[in-house]
């Protein structure tokens, strides 16, 4: 082999080496930031298994947004359009007439849930909207019921007057809750703030200036129907948050790319 040919033979080595150290690296980022997400739900799981063995959250709660939820219970139930199932407590984001199905099981005020949102929650919305598999989202409230505040149950309510807007409408402003900009830390109960979650939902287009949905939020016309999606999310004897299922089995969060792979997400 000539001089020359061996210099182009090793820089081309080089070059595929940097290439595969470029996808290595980029795999390993990932894969940190789903461990991070997993860590956080080891912990959030052994509050939360306390958190789901106590039937109801305290009726006397009107603390955080002054809201009486006590009331809220026993008010009648208004079901946001878009929704199906007992109570209205399904929502399907995307991919309805789909053979898979993925549920998503999650806490507004959770860090590990805006991580794993962060992280992955765009391409599974995709994956539904593109009729890859039946996504249905479930919420629920177990920093509510563990660390005091009504910032989960209030948010509940809100994606509730966003969805009666339109499916699109509660998908963006759920993934906005999550984003690094505006999820706050779960110790401060944003949430529980009206004005905060209408600040957010101004960043989308069907929200923005919508003074049905602005006048939803601030009168709690969703709040029975936030108890409702509690209570569902409880029955599913969920653990900790977020969780994923796959056809009715879980997964671990680190696990769901090489699924979504295989479901033909890229």
């Amino acid at each position: 082999m000539s001089k020359r040919n061996s210099q182009e033979a090793k820089r081309a080595a080089r070059e595929r080496l940097k290439i595969e150290r470029e996808r290595q690296a980029k795999k390993d980022r990932l894969r940190r930031q789903l461990l991070a997400v997993g860590g956080v739900v080891a912990v959030l799981a052994i509050g939360g298994g306390i958190a789901l063995g106590v039937s109801k959250m305290d009726d006397d709660d009107t603390s955080g947004d002054g809201k009486d939820w006590a009331a809220a219970a026993k008010a009648k139930l208004v079901e946001p359009a878009n929704t199906s199932g007992k109570n209205g407590t399904t929502v399907v984001v995307g991919g309805a007439d789909a053979k898979t199905a993925i549920d998503t099981y999650e806490d507004m005020r959770c860090p590990a849930c805006a991580g794993f949102e962060q992280a992955l929650g765009e391409k599974l919305k995709q994956g539904a909207k593109d009729g890859k598999y039946k996504l249905t989202v479930h919420l629920g409230a177990i920093i509510d019921q563990n660390m005091t505040g009504t910032g989960s149950r209030n948010a509940i309510s809100a994606l509730g007057a966003a969805l009666n807007v339109s499916p699109e409408a509660f998908a963006e402003y759920h993934g906005l809750l999550y984003s690094t900009e505006h999820h706050p830390e779960e110790s401060q109960d944003k949430f529980a703030e009206n004005a905060y979650l209408l600040k957010v939902a101004e960043n989308v287009k069907e929200l923005k200036g919508n003074s049905a949905f602005k006048t939803a939020v601030e009168k709690g016309t969703y709040d029975k129907w936030a108890l409702e999606m509690v209570d569902s999310f409880n029955d599913a004897g969920i653990k900790g948050t977020p969780t994923v299922r796959i056809d009715g089995k879980d997964i671990k969060t680190e696990e769901l790319p090489a699924k979504l792979a295989e479901l033909g997400v890229k």
